[in-house]
Order: structure tokens, then sequence, then C-alpha cells
């Protein structure tokens, strides 16, 4: 037999070759559909509903693939602070709704969980342990430990168990995978998910050097770190989340606790950015409708009775003693008061340096939405004081539980409490922080701690008792 015998047809060659292209291009194709397709994001008829569960651009970085999420907490039940799941870290469900608030659902190639801005901007609110909860539209989250909710995964990720054979079958319990997805999970999504994780571990190592924030508290290290990478000076920023509502009451106000910004886009921006977005996927359109509608977004207004005439004898001892920086005429209102005259805790200020400051005015000069008016100050915010009630625990590290510890001598103030539950303290106006219930799923806060001190802001504790309480019931009002 001759050699050319031997040999394919040309013909023969043209469809094997045909047959492994359309074989690769098939390949291919599926893994695009799987991984990187992108379809529609969910739009939401209300702003309300916007807010609360639509895309910033979270998802197709550090988006978790959804089924995956679901699993894990009945996976790795030990890796949590209580029972019950997700909720044990903080996270509120609106009955019938899939998600929890301030968490997203989109697909790109597979649905994918991230997070918006209602995750540190909307709180709850009970009057008894039995009471279903209210929910404070831009008000701090009270009860979300951003924290505990990162490492939950990370510790999950570090876990041995952390494996096609030990996750795919618990979610083929809630959801059927057909042949192709049940590869894709085993052989491509779950192994790249652990990878993602242990990958993103690194990146928040600085948190193994801070003292843990807490439920409701936060700061700047995602910007400065993650997002500038900045070398890790060591400074403590521990704030508390701030309430966003009212806008355009503040078109005259810094931002932040610290006041390092007078621009409210940049401010939404660099927190979307913060959030773990990237200026490729950061959605300007869904970012600018929250900032529009934060504009109107009133406070929410006191859910209990108030003494109408002690409250009225209140706002006199509010104008005598409070007006001159809290009041609506006041030029203080909103701007940052140095720390010698506050005297509260300086680890936030100093946190935030001019590095960082010119780092962000430089980041993204690519970009037509950009930075330009971060800066560096020395001191805190003035805040308006519109839904007061509802900002507890108050300073601007959350130190001190109500408002009236807060007139109360610093030496005098609780050394210890706990955050993170929200069945609310009438009499003393902030949140139950001591009892029994409190302390379950919740943060200790110690004000010995670094980033935590309670001093300063003496302004009002030596008010006779009468004035106080009259004063503590107008604030309701606010």
């Amino acid at each position: 037999m001759s050699s050319s015998e031997t040999q394919p047809k040309p013909w023969k060659k043209l469809l094997i070759i045909l047959a492994i292209s359309i074989l690769v291009i098939a390949i291919a194709f599926t893994g695009w559909y799987s991984l990187a397709r992108r379809t529609p994001l969910t739009t939401y008829d209300t702003p309300e509903d916007h807010f609360k569960y639509a895309s910033i651009g979270t998802e197709a970085v550090n988006g978790i693939p959804y089924w995956i999420w679901v699993v894990l907490p009945r996976l790795f039940p030990e890796k949590l602070t209580d029972s019950g799941g997700y909720t044990s870290l903080g996270l509120t469900w609106e009955e019938g709704r899939e998600m929890p608030i301030g968490l997203t659902k989109e697909s790109i190639g597979i649905a994918r969980v991230g997070i918006n801005c209602a995750i540190c901007h909307v709180g709850t609110v009970r009057k008894t342990p039995l009471s279903n909860p209210s929910f404070l539209l831009g008000a701090p989250s009270n009860k979300f430990d951003v924290q505990r909710y990162v490492q939950f995964f990370f510790e999950c990720a570090n876990d041995p168990r952390f494996t096609p054979g030990f996750i795919l079958p618990e979610i083929e319990y809630n959801h059927h995978l057909s042949l192709l997805e049940s590869a894709f999970y085993r052989y491509i999504i779950i192994p790249r998910t652990k990878n993602t994780l242990l990958k993103q571990e690194e990146a928040f190592q600085w948190m193994n050097n801070r003292p843990d924030t807490g439920s409701g508290r936060t700061d700047m290290n995602p910007l400065k770190i993650q997002v500038l990478n900045l070398p890790d000076d060591g400074s403590v920023g521990s704030t508390d989340i701030m309430a966003i509502w009212n806008q355009k009451q503040r078109e005259a106000f810094y931002y932040h606790s610290d006041g390092i910004n007078p621009d409210l886009t940049e401010v939404v921006l660099s927190s979307a950015l913060g959030t773990g977005t990237t200026p490729k996927e950061i959605n300007l359109a869904s970012l600018e409708r929250i900032q529009e509608w934060l504009q109107e977004l009133p406070p929410p207004a006191y859910p209990f009775a108030i003494n109408l005439d002690l409250a009225e004898q209140g706002e006199k001892v509010f104008e005598a003693n409070c007006a001159s920086c809290h009041g609506l005429d006041s030029t203080r209102r909103g701007q940052v008061l140095p720390l010698e005259e506050i005297n509260t805790d300086p680890n936030r200020a100093n946190h935030w340096t001019q590095a960082a400051s010119d780092g962000m005015n430089n980041y993204a000069t690519k970009y037509p939405w950009g930075f330009n008016q971060f800066r560096d100050t020395d001191g805190y915010v003035v805040p308006a004081l519109d839904g007061i009630w509802a900002r507890a625990p108050y300073l601007h590290n959350g130190s001190v539980p109500s408002l009236k510890d807060l007139l109360t001598k610093p030496s005098d103030r609780p050394k210890q409490f706990y955050r993170g539950y929200d069945v609310y303290d009438q009499k003393n106006v902030g949140f139950v922080s001591t009892t029994e219930a409190a302390t379950k799923s919740s943060f200790l806060l110690d004000t010995t701690i670094q980033g935590n001190g309670n001093s300063g802001h003496d302004f009002g504790t030596d008010l006779k008792l009468s004035d106080k309480n009259a004063l503590l019931e107008y604030l309701k009002t606010l």
C-alpha cells in the first residue's frame, strides 16, 4: 500500500479541522455564556427599591456566585456568630424578597451577589423584642457588621471542605443543575470562587492589625490600601456609618465624619469604589438615580410617643446651649470643628492623610467623572440633627450609646456596651445596649481600645437634670 493511500484526503482534513474548530467555538461560547455573558441589569420601578436592591457595579469583580452564597451558611454554620444564617451578621430581609436589603443579584454568566449603598445605609428599629422591625431608609445600618461578613467568606474559603464534592450536593438540594452546569461548577466556578476569596483575603490583611469595627461602623482603609494601593500606615479610622437623608439641605456641608470632601457626587462615587466596584464596572446611572433620590429623602419621624409640652421646654434649652453649632442658622453646621475644640477621639481625623487625598484626586483621571476635592482635615464635622434619634450610638466613632449618655460627663459614660441590637431605648434615646438580649449576636464596644474613645463633646453635660430631660424630648422631634 502506498503512503499516499494512508494519508487522509484533503477534504477529510478539512472536515477534521472544521469539526475541531466547531468544538473549540462551542466550548468557548459555552464558557462565555456561562461565565461572562452580560444580561440587562434588573430595573426597579421606585427609587426606594432601586436604592435597596439595584446594582452599582460590584458583581463582576467581587460578586459571589449566587448558589454558593445561598448554601455557605448551611455548610459552615460554625463560622457565623449565631444561628440564623446571614441574619446573624445583621442582614435584614423584607417580607417576600429574595435578597436581603443591600445585596444585589445580577447575571454575569451566572447569577452573582454583590452589595450596594443600602448595605450600610438602611437601619431598623423595634419597640420590643417581639415587634417586627421598621426600616429606616438612609439611616446607618445599625446591625450590619461588614467586617464579619467578608471574614465569613474568607474563613469558608480557607476550610479544606470548600470543594466541589462538599458544595455541589447542597446546591443540588436547592437547585437542579444540568450536566453542563454541574461540570462548570465542579471544574471552574467553585475552584475559581475559592481562589478569588483567598486573593481578596490577602487584600484585607490590614484588618488583622486593627481593632474590630463591629456593627454599624467602618473605616477608609478599603480606599487607602485596596483602591489607592497606599502602604499600610497602621492607623485606625473606625467611624460610625452616617445618615445620608435630606441631602438638598446639606449642599454647603462637608461629607464624611471628618469633612474630607464637600462634593456629594465625589463622595457617592468614591463610596461605590470602597464597596468593591471598579472604574470600569461602576454603574454611574444607578448611582446618579440614588443621589437624586437622596436629595429629598426625609429623615424618619420618631416612631414613639413624645411629650410635646416637655419638648417645647427642651427647644428653649437647645437654643440656649446647642444652636450655636447645631441650629439651622449656625455657620458651624456642616463644617469641621477642630480637634482641640471638640476633644473627641482623634484617630479617625488622623487616619485620612494628605497622601490619601492626593491619591484620590489623581485617581481615575482617564475617566470623565474623576475626583479633585478630597482634602485632609484636623477635626470632625458638626452634623445637622435631623433624625438624630435614629443615629445612635453617638460621636463620630459611635462610642456613646445614647443621647442621655452624651449629656453625661465623659468620665461617667459607659466604658463598654453592645452595638447591633435594634430595640429602642425611649428613655435614654438610643438603642438598647446592655440587656442580655442585646448581647446576643451583637458587638461589644470597648472604649479603651484605640479608635473607640468616648471622651470629648462635653457640651451640655453641666445642665440641670430637668433641662437634660427636656432637651432629650425635644431632640426626638427633629
